[in-house]
């Protein structure tokens, strides 16, 4: 044996690996909606005659929140009719009476209490369809359906820009992923890396295109054309599913509609993830039924991961010649399309090169999640074991 040839095997590896990772940032660059760009569309002119809409706010628990989602929806400034109904779902911490509280005597608001849960539907989509069954009887003539969450702060002119956008364009649903919380240490080394993530599965600009299959919406705000509901059968086409807003989009766009994802500018989310260990339990919550429960797509996904993030710092700190190359290209490529995001949310920018490890983090989750769900304890949220509510009912 010659010396060393025993190693040609290993290097030949090594600069394969290289050359994958250098080759999926440059796709994800250049070929990938643009999702790394993190900048909304401009506005769309207001319409002359304004449509009524119904807001829909599935509560559960939501004490802390719900004063100031409520109080943001009543200010809106819409010079159309805009009713307000909000589903108390079995909460025991007075949800209900402080949502009244914040009304004052406004008529707008319509408080209705959810009915006990019944087998085959997730939580928030049987709230949701009491909330639309309520909007039904109230505003028989809304043309819209602002879904939004009880931990969500909507900014004065936010409905008239969603109507605005849907009636410019004819669309049937209409979403903006509002801004998240981005105060603590966790939420500043994780929430701009999970929209990141988002983006890339899900790049927006695809998402509007009717020639592509990619749909995707964000569950905080949604405004969804009545007829579209109507047409796909109603919310109770999805009453089983736990990532309900990616599938409303897909069974709307599915169906002939065209809808439209984008970020928001100033509509937040209240909701707090003050530790590290919050924002795990919120990815592990539905990672493993974004994979569809499938051990083969966990397998690739985690692949997929390590490949994409991982490698490039690996082979740039580890490897040598080309190989070590290629890898502080594809880290330096990683980095720069994080920038934009990072700037988005405030965030500093040393965060960038810090990626891999963050989404190593993710990775981790990911299989936290498969192991929660083999173990029969995935999907928990506010004392429901949401991934058995398929099989079961429950309160």
């Amino acid at each position: 044996m010659v010396p060393g040839q025993g190693n040609v095997p290993m290097s030949e590896a090594v600069l394969a690996l290289a050359l994958l990772s250098a080759a999926i940032w440059l796709y994800l660059i250049l070929f990938r909606g643009g999702f790394w760009r993190a900048r909304s569309e401009p506005l769309a002119p207001e319409p002359v005659n304004l449509p009524d809409v119904v807001a829909v706010v599935p509560a559960r628990d939501e004490a802390e929140t719900i004063a100031d989602t409520i109080g943001s929806l009543l200010r809106q400034a819409y010079r159309g009719r805009f009713d307000i109904v909000l589903v108390d779902d079995h909460s025991s911490d007075g949800t209900a009476e402080i949502a009244r509280r914040a009304a004052g005597e406004s008529p707008r608001l319509h408080v209705v209490p959810a009915r006990a849960l019944p087998a085959g539907w997730s939580g928030k989509l049987w709230a949701v369809s009491e909330g639309l069954a309520a909007a039904e009887r109230l505003s028989p003539g809304a043309r819209y359906v602002l879904m939004t969450d009880a931990d969500i702060v909507h900014a004065p002119d936010s409905l008239l820009r969603l109507v605005a956008r849907g009636e410019a364009h004819g669309l049937d649903l209409v979403s903006l992923m509002v801004r998240l919380r981005c105060t603590s240490w966790a939420e500043r080394a994780f929430v701009p890396a999970f929209v990141f993530f988002f983006a890339m599965l899900y790049p927006f600009a695809w998402v509007r295109r009717g020639d592509r299959a990619t749909a995707a919406a964000a569950g905080g705000c949604m405004l969804v054309r009545r007829s579209a509901l109507d047409r796909i059968g109603g919310i109770e086409a999805i009453r089983g599913q736990l990532i309900d807003d990616c599938a409303l989009a897909t069974a709307i766009k599915g169906s002939g509609g065209a809808i439209w994802l984008d970020l928001a500018d100033d509509t937040v989310s209240l909701r707090r993830y003050e530790r590290a260990a919050d924002v795990w339990a919120m990815i592990a919550r539905s990672a493993f039924t974004q994979l569809r429960y499938s051990s083969t797509l966990l397998v690739v996904a985690a692949l997929g991961m390590l490949t994409t993030f991982l490698a490039p710092p690996v082979l740039a700190l580890l490897g040598t010649g080309a190989a070590a190359s290629l890898g502080a290209l594809a880290w330096l490529a990683m980095a720069a399309a994080y920038l934009p995001m990072l700037r988005y949310y405030g965030a500093a920018l040393w965060w960038a090169p810090l990626l891999p490890l963050i989404a190593l983090f993710y990775l981790g989750a990911t299989l936290d999640s498969a192991r929660q769900h083999w173990l029969g304890r995935g999907g928990r949220w506010k004392g429901r074991d949401q991934s058995r509510l398929v099989a079961g009912s429950g309160r």
